[in-house]
Order: C-alpha cells, then structure tokens, then sequence
C-alpha cells in the first residue's frame, strides 16, 4: 500500500512539473503564434534585432495577439519603447467582431514613457500601473530603455512585478478590485475582464515599441 501511495505521490509531482513547464510565445525571429486582433497575420508588427517591434508606418496597424487563448499564467516578457510612447500588454481578451477593440474585454499592464507621453497626468496611467485602476508601486526605466515584467494571474490573483520589484498586488472580484472598477472608466464595460481565459496582446498605440523574450508558464 505504501508503494502504491509513493508511485501515485511521485507521479503527481512529476505531472505538475510538466504542466507547469515555461513556453516562450516568442521565438525571437519569426511571427508565429501571433495575429493581428480580428484578422490574419501580423499586421504592422515585424521582428527587428531579436523583438516584435510595431512599425508605425506600415498598413494594417493593430494589435498582436496570441493565437492560444490561456487561463492562469505567468507571463514574463521584457519592453522597450519610444520616446513619448505608449503601449500595452493586454490579457483576458475575448477576441469576437461584437468586441472592436482588445481593450474592451482585456485587463491591461501600461506600457508608457512616463516622463514623455501625454498620457501620464494620473499615476494609475504610468508604466507597470494596473491601467485605470491601480498605480504600480515602482517606476519604469525611461524610454529606449529595456523593462522586464511578470504579470501572475492564478485564479483571479493578479501579481504584476517590473524590474524584480512587485508592484500591483489584488483579485479580480474582490471589494478592492469592485472599488477600484467602480473609479474606472471601465465600471460600465460588460465585457471588460469578464472572461477569466483569453488572448494575451501587445497593444499598438501608434509608437514604435519593441517587445522580446516573451515566455508563459501555465499554472
């Protein structure tokens, strides 16, 4: 009986670490795995030295989007952006023609010259915040230069890190996250952050903005 016990415990430990095993979504020198929101290919998205980097003058600008759709994650990733810039990682997106946009339906992680563009007058506005909700509790390096992010979603638990630093800590559907949505121009969105799988995308906003070692572990 013992031996059966101990084969079953060994198994199941060996089956959580294969499920838990880190992909990269990114390969570093092709589009695979991506789509521009609503359509086929990439759109005005390229690779460039290593990065997926939106080329701002090129036709069909859009975000990218992860053809998987994924649940609970940890999605690591490092960005680079413009100066005066401002962009996004976006995740929890339905991507259905009724939704126009990935932000109507999607959570989003600012990615944001701070110090340069205009959209940096509300702290829940800058690099790392909870984007209309929550201020991240650390700054981002200054534009041209490279950011490391962890965004944790397990369950609803959502944990933002940049730089080694954590910097958004809440649950979806807690009274925090209700006050918070409630302040938000997102209180009256029905589809915003109501669907707990979805697409993870890189938000185009009309700034050159590179994005690399891009790797999700399921949890």
């Amino acid at each position: 009986m013992k031996k059966i016990l101990l084969s079953t415990l060994v198994f199941t430990v060996i089956s959580g670490s294969l499920m838990a095993q880190t992909t990269k979504l990114f390969d570093g020198t092709t589009t695979t795995g991506w789509h521009s929101y609503l359509k086929t290919g990439p759109g005005a998205w390229k690779v460039v030295d290593g990065a997926l980097q939106l080329d701002v003058k090129a036709p069909d600008q859009g975000d990218l989007v992860t053809d998987k759709e994924y649940e609970n994650y940890e999605l690591t990733l490092t960005w680079k952006i413009a100066e005066g810039g401002n962009s996004g990682i976006i995740f929890g997106i339905h991507e259905d023609p009724s939704f126009g946009a990935t932000y109507l339906t999607g959570i989003e992680m600012q990615v944001l010259d701070d110090k340069g563009a205009e959209d940096n007058k509300k702290a829940n506005h800058l690099a790392g915040a909870l984007y209309d909700m929550k201020a991240a509790s650390a700054a981002a390096k200054p534009a041209g230069e490279w950011n490391k992010i962890k965004i944790r979603k397990d369950k609803g638990q959502l944990t933002f890190w940049m730089n080694g630093t954590k910097t958004i800590d809440v649950k979806i559907g807690s009274p925090e996250w209700q006050e918070l949505l409630n302040g938000s121009k997102f209180k009256t969105w029905k589809g915003f952050a109501a669907y707990p799988k979805g697409h993870i995308a890189l938000q185009d906003h009309g700034a050159v903005v590179s994005y690399k070692d891009i790797s999700i572990k399921e949890l």
